[in-house]
């Protein structure tokens, strides 16, 4: 290896320009690259370029990439030493790369469940590796969002609470004095001795000492501190944290859709350069081990097999007669019909079962709380029945396993979300008395049923996000478990049909999209939710972890990660959007409740605004009222219309730059198979050609 290195290193001297000891074909390659590369220097750029200039002599001779390396060590220790202007410059810019790499390693080392994710990955592909990562940027989005909230409405009020502050009603749009008495009754206690298991009701109900307490929003006073030197408002806080944590979300999801819609650009939509990118370019070639090295060849066999699929598919439709056609349409369009059926039955239970729960709120005892998850427990039912059906009805459809999940699902967030907004409107129609108006003159809502409606709207958020915990522990323990035992220790033909289950990912990333949900939407009633989400997505990934290693087998029909990632964060993008739509009715068109919450007194949550911003300073006043203006906001617009302009021009010409290099490669392969042919028939040809010249 010394003698063949010593070999090759003669060949170079010691500015790294090849000798003439080189056959004259790489001399006259390398003299063609010196001649393509010095075409457009100058004498100004000389000194730039002599430092990276053995580095490209290097990389353009065919070594293998170890004496590649040996060369170059060599050449560092020959060369004497250089103080231009390119040779710190590649020293330093060497020196940032190494700096980054690092700096990325170490974080990678504290990442959250990195080497958990890696396995995954290997082990069950990108398909279900992303639900595993989709979990956890929901994990950290809502411990920041409770931190956010903690800091500026939790903290504070614990701090003012604790020194006696007393709630501020001078700020009040409709004085105390004005208000019916019966409207200020609220007494969430429970009256008389307590039963123990009272407690374990109210802490799965949100009743009783759960009711009043920081949970829930009618704890919170209208407290405002003035001083000297510092002010705090809490109702303003309170609202305003409410709109900066969706804000926050927003933008978190339109990053991370950013992100992978890059990647989905990137690997492109043509299966063929699907293939090229994950032969040449998908190796990791940080794999330390064998270990690492085996999953990271099973994802790229997941991959493979993915594109494959759709690719049979894709054949297989391209080959069907028009009389097939027109049979697999209108057997798509039943199909749709029947699905449509099964979730409008299902919208029609939840309705039901909301108002019968809500009608039977005063049933106290183990009843009492079966008539309280009574909304749950029908959600919950449906929303795991009905997507079953619809995944049979999917396997009729004979869609590609892409469009499958598309498909799947799109009936899983109607099925889900419209659920949870069932739930809602049922809730709002009893509380606005929509039905009968005569329950809502004095209080200008149904006190009688609601003395605090925006602790009510939190129990039953609190409620679901509590249930789907419990469910998920459930199915784990009670029903994968066992299915796994028996499955492995008998043996007949019907577990052999049963099988080990697959862990389907889309109805699994639906469950996290309706979670998720169901926090934004209780975020204003129930500060906490946003921790007691956090935990819930803790122990669901370590419970799904679990099933997925010990209960589940590879799926058989798995799908791109790619397209999948940026179509789960759209999902929970139209989840944020009826969230959004709820908390803008909920402050702007409905009454605070008079006798709870740091909003009483109030006609609605947004009349807080305006009487806090008269109490600002008249410099702010004047700086908010010149952003309001037309003299802001009419500059701001154009030049927002100059930059979108020009972001969708430089796009539009990156796009038609990567269809004419995709166009080039299309080509290029076309060139290589005619080349290949000719060279071929060239073969076949010179032996009869010899034959020929013998005889």
């Amino acid at each position: 290896m010394n003698n063949e290195l010593q070999r090759q290193g003669s060949a170079f001297t010691g500015s790294g320009h090849l000798t003439d000891q080189e056959s004259p074909v790489s001399s006259q390659m390398s003299t063609q690259n010196n001649h393509e590369f010095n075409r457009s220097t100058n004498p100004a750029q000389e000194d730039e370029k002599d430092g990276s200039e053995p580095t490209r002599e290097l990389r353009n001779c065919p070594f293998p990439m170890t004496l590649k390396k040996a060369v170059r060590d060599v050449q560092q220790m020959q060369a004497p030493a250089q103080f231009s202007r390119g040779s710190w410059k590649q020293k330093k810019n060497k020196f940032v790369r190494k700096f980054k790499s690092n700096v990325r390693e170490f974080l990678y080392f504290f990442s959250l469940w990195g080497k958990t994710l890696q396995k995954i990955g290997g082990n069950f592909g990108g398909g279900v590796q992303s639900y595993f990562v989709f979990l956890r940027f929901l994990v950290v989005l809502n411990f920041v969002s409770f931190l956010l909230i903690a800091g500026f409405v939790l903290i504070p009020s614990i701090v003012f609470r604790s020194v006696g502050t007393e709630p501020d009603s001078s700020k009040a749009v409709v004085l105390p004095a004005k208000v019916p008495s019966e409207c200020m009754n609220y007494d969430p206690n429970h009256q008389g001795l307590v039963v123990f298991y009272e407690f374990f009701i109210d802490l799965l109900s949100g009743t009783g000492f759960m009711e009043y307490s920081y949970m829930f929003y009618g704890y919170y006073n209208n407290t405002v501190v003035m001083g000297s030197s510092f002010s705090y408002n809490i109702p303003l806080a309170y609202l305003f944290t409410s709109v900066f944590y969706f804000a926050f979300c927003l933008i978190c999801i339109i990053v991370r859709m950013g992100r992978a819609a890059r990647v989905a650009v990137t690997t492109g939509g043509s299966n063929v350069n699907s293939y090229s990118m994950i032969v040449f370019t998908g190796w990791d070639y940080g794999c330390l081990g064998s270990k690492a090295t085996k999953l990271k060849q099973r994802n790229i066999y997941f991959r493979l097999q993915v594109d494959l699929e759709e690719e049979r598919l894709r054949k297989h439709a391209a080959s069907l007669t028009l009389c097939n056609k027109v049979t697999l349409y209108s057997l798509r369009v039943l199909m749709f019909i029947v699905a449509l059926g099964l979730i409008v039955a299902t919208f029609f239970a939840i309705a039901k079962a909301t108002e019968f729960s809500q009608e039977k709120s005063q049933v106290e005892g183990i009843l009492g709380l079966l008539y309280e998850y009574l909304p749950s427990i029908v959600i919950t039912a449906g929303n795991f029945l009905v997507p079953l059906l619809c995944d049979q009805i999917a396997l009729l459809e004979k869609y590609s396993p892409s469009a499958t999940v598309i498909m799947a699902l799109l009936r899983a967030v109607i099925l889900r979300l419209v659920s949870l907004g069932i739930l809602l409107y049922t809730l709002w129609n009893q509380i606005t008395c929509y039905e009968n108006r005569d329950g809502c003159n004095l209080c200008q809502y149904n006190h009688a049923a609601y003395p605090c409606w925006e602790t009510r709207v939190g129990q039953e958020m609190y409620k679901l996000t509590l249930f789907d915990l419990l469910v998920n522990i459930a199915l784990l323990v009670l029903v994968e478990f066992p299915r796994r035992m028996v499955v492995d220790n008998w043996s007949c033909k019907l577990t052999q049909w049963v099988g080990r289950q697959e862990f389907v990912v889309p109805s699994n990333v639906l469950g996290l999209v309706y979670g998720q949900t169901v926090v934004w939407t209780g975020a204003l009633f129930c500060p906490l939710l946003p921790l007691i989400n956090t935990v819930k997505f803790v122990i669901l990934f370590y419970c799904k972890k679990i099933t997925l290693f010990k209960n589940c087998r590879p799926a058989l029909r798995t799908f791109r990660s790619t397209s999948s990632a940026f179509f789960f964060l759209a999902v929970l993008l139209f989840g944020w959007i009826l969230a959004l739509v709820v908390m803008i009715y909920s402050v702007a068109a409905m009454h605070p409740s008079w006798a709870c919450g740091p909003f009483r007194f109030f006609t609605n949550m947004w009349q807080i605004v305006p009487g806090s911003f008269y109490s600002l300073p008249k410099a702010t006043q004047d700086f908010l009222f010149f952003v309001g203006s037309q003299a802001f906001s009419v500059p701001l617009f154009a030049l927002s219309c100059v930059v979108m302009c020009y972001f969708i021009a430089l796009a539009s010409i990156y796009g038609k730059s990567v269809a004419m290099l995709r166009a080039q490669l299309k080509l290029a392969g076309q060139d290589k198979q005619f080349l290949v042919k000719q060279i071929e028939k060239m073969k076949l040809l010179t032996p009869q050609h010899n034959e020929g010249e013998q005889d």
